[in-house]
This record gives structure tokens, sequence and C-alpha cells, in this order.
């Protein structure tokens, strides 16, 4: 979404309302100021021994980001040494963003975060998910809650900037430490990172993009492009910046038109964003300049999502399979089915069940006390806006899935089932590709 919706005041009241309420709330440093001596004493006795047995908990030596499988217990059931001297209450929040601009937070990230966190040993009151609804102010108060519920790890998927940074601000002040889930907030000195090598996720669709104009014999390619959520996004811009590098041989959010591309003799004709990675407004910007550039043959779009406005705009103008390329990443079922009828190149696969069990690991890790090994921690993710800008990641590589590979990926984890995949792709196409 973007911020002049709501503008920058309404973020700013809703941060300053949340801290006042934090002021307000009744917080632990309160209770014990009221607490007789001797239970104060026995308290930081408890305190002391849980200390102790944080630090004798050792994290495992062989704990990196290739050790997430789909078998979750079997890697995060290894974490249950650091969880055990964990307090009572809530621990750990998570706030997850939305409902609409991808079914992943509901159908595969809330499950498999609670999976995740339930194996390493944490009990339903110790961790706690709650999901935005797409509403700035809602994940502000939720980060708030849980923050004065005693949470000392958030794990955030920031909606847009300002928000992320206003409960980066929030948790910084209150000493609870951040994890950025998927989308990273670039604000406080406790603030790390979780997600997908997005640069990677660009090239991935680069690539794809350029093997399919040859596949597909695309002559004279004019190329369309069709960003993320630039606008509240800095994952959309890494995304852009992988692609075009590949496709223009520009590493950059932008790339003027005309400028011509790395394969088949391709040729920029134009390219705009969909605001917060609204498919709808998307289609409607693809469409308009669609009718006004009738030459473009060739299209990158950011996102699944963004992929199916598009064919759908071009289905209706009657274009047939494998004549216009198409791209996107998160590997949908409807994105599967447009691989499998010509409509799509590929699709970025990002194992979700990975990056849930990534930021779990990491927080079980740093509630503990502990530091990440570097396997775990693996690189540094820089603000686009701002290079001189870093902080601490940890990156999982993706995968880009063609009709090729699709059944011993999506299929074979049960990311998308075959039949959610053949029910709209039809039970030919689906045979011809193995998809069973």
């Amino acid at each position: 979404m973007q911020l002049g919706k709501r503008g920058l005041g309404v973020i700013a009241l809703a941060a300053g309302t949340a801290l006042i309420a934090a002021g307000c709330s009744s917080s632990s440093s309160t209770s014990s100021a009221s607490t007789p001596a001797s239970t104060a004493a026995s308290s930081a006795a408890s305190s002391a021994a849980s200390s102790a047995a944080s630090s004798a908990a050792a994290v495992p030596s062989n704990l990196s980001v290739d050790s997430f499988s789909v078998d979750i217990a079997s890697t995060m059931s290894q974490l249950k040494g650091l969880t055990g001297s964990a307090g009572s209450g809530l621990q750990i929040g998570v706030v997850l963003p939305d409902t609409t601009s991808s079914t992943r937070w509901v159908d595969f990230d809330q499950p498999y975060l609670t999976t995740a966190f339930t194996a390493a040993g944490l009990s339903s009151s110790q961790f706690k998910i709650d999901n935005a609804q797409g509403s700035d102010a809602t994940e502000l108060s939720d980060a708030q809650a849980d923050i004065s519920a005693g949470a000392k790890v958030l794990v955030v998927c920031p909606l847009d900037g300002p928000t992320g940074v206003a409960i980066a601000k929030l948790a910084e002040q209150k000493g609870v430490t951040l994890i950025a889930y998927d989308r990273a907030i670039f604000e406080g000195s406790k603030t790390y990172y979780v997600s997908f090598n997005n640069e990677k996720v660009g090239e991935l669709i680069g690539n794809g993009f350029n093997q399919c104009l040859t596949s597909w014999g695309i002559k004279n390619p004019q190329v369309y492009v069709l960003n993320g959520g630039e606008d509240t996004d800095p994952n959309a811009i890494s995304f852009a910046t992988g692609y075009n590098k590949v496709v223009f041989n520009t590493p950059a959010k932008t790339v003027a038109a005309g400028t011509k591309g790395t394969a088949d003799g391709a040729t920029l004709v134009a390219e705009n964003f969909a605001p917060g990675w609204d498919n709808t407004k998307g289609g409607t910007i693809f469409q308009q300049a669609y009718t006004a550039n009738p030459k473009i043959n060739a299209t990158i779009e950011a996102n699944d999502g963004l992929a199916n406005a598009v064919i759908t705009d071009l289905k209706t103008a009657g274009v047939k399979p494998k004549t216009v390329p198409t791209t996107g990443q998160d590997a949908t079922a409807q994105g599967m089915a447009w691989i499998l009828e010509g409509y799509q190149c590929g699709s970025v696969y990002k194992a979700v069940y990975k990056e849930a069990q990534d930021a779990a690991a990491m927080a079980v890790i740093l509630l503990a006390g502990q530091t990440p090994p570097a396997s775990l921690l693996n690189s540094t993710t820089v603000d686009p806006a701002n290079s001189s800008i870093t902080e601490p990641a940890s990156l999982i590589t993706p995968e880009w899935v063609t009709a090729a590979n699709m059944e011993s990926t999506v299929v074979a984890d049960k990311f998308d089932t075959a039949s959610a995949i053949c029910t709209i792709a039809g039970a030919s196409a689906c045979a011809t590709a193995g998809i069973k």
C-alpha cells in the first residue's frame, strides 16, 4: 500500500499512541518495584538460574540455512535445549502482514511457524502469531501488544517501510530484539533479517525470461516490465535490480525505455510498478500500456499475482500460448497452471517451510541470548535507498520452477498439490508434464 493513502501522520500518531500505552501499561519493572524483598530475591535467583541454563545450552554446531527440510521436527527439535529455560508467558511475538497480497501468509507461513516453534519446545503460551489484515495501524498495535505482554523477540513482516520503522523504534526503546521476516526493516541496532536472497530471486526471473525468449521463439522481443510494490516494499527493488541486471545488463531499480536486452535482440518498451503489490492495479497498468504499445510481445512480472493479471489481459486480447512470455515468483497453484498451459515461463519457488524454520531458529537462539552461527546468519542486506545502511541477514537460496521440475519441487514439497494445479490446468496438461 502507498503511504500517501494514510499519511505519515497516521503512522506517527499510531506510534505515539503505542508508546504512551507502553508507558502506562503494567510492566515487569513496575511490578517488581512493589514486590516484597524476599519475593524479589527469589525472582532474581530464578532468573539467574534460567540465564545460566540458557548459557549452558549450545546452538547445534551443524545448524545452517541448508539444515531445513520438510521434516520440520527433525531440525527444530535440536533447539529444545535452548527453550527449556525460556520464561513462562509470551516470549516470541510474530506479526504477518495480510491475507490478500499472497495466499502464503495464511496457508503456509502461519502453520509452518507454529510447527517450528512447537517442535523447538515452546508452548502455545510462549509464542503468538497475528495477522495485521492489511492494516498498518493493526500491525503496529499487534507488535505493541506483544511487547506489553512480555515478548523479548518480535518476528515481523512489515506491510510497508514506515510501519516497519515504527515497530523497530518501539522494539529498540523496549530492548526487544527484532527479526524482519521476508521484508527488510532498516532500523534499530538489534534488527536481523530472514528471507530469501532477493536479488537472486530477480536474477532467476531474468534468466528464466531470457531462456523463454529463445525456447518460445520470440522474434524481435518488445519487452514490458511490471515491477512489484516498489513504493512499499524494498524487496521489490531488489527483485528488479536482479532481473534488470540479467536482462538489460543494468543492475538498477529502473531501466530507460529503449535499452537493449542481453538476449534475442530484446528492447525495453516501458516499465512501471504495481502500487502496494496490488494485482488489480497492476493489471490495469499493463492493459493501458498494452493498448498504447500493441507491439509488446514479451513481459516480465515480479510475482505470480501480477503475471496472472497480465495473462488475463492477454487472453482477453486473444493471445495464444507461448507467444507472449510472462514470469513470476511465489509458485502459486495458478502460476503453476499457467506454466503448464504455456502462458507463463516459470516462477521462483521460495520454500516457505525453510524460511519459517530459519526465522523460528533465529528467534529461539536470540531469545536464549546466544549468537547465531555464521552458517545461519550468513549474509548482510543493504538498504536500497542508502547503501551505507546494512544489517545482518540469514538468506536462503530460491529455485526457478518450470514444467520440467514442478513435480520434483513444489508438488513433492506439498507446497502446491497436484490436484490444485490440475484442477486449474486440466488433466491433459498435467499428464504431459508428469504431474500426478
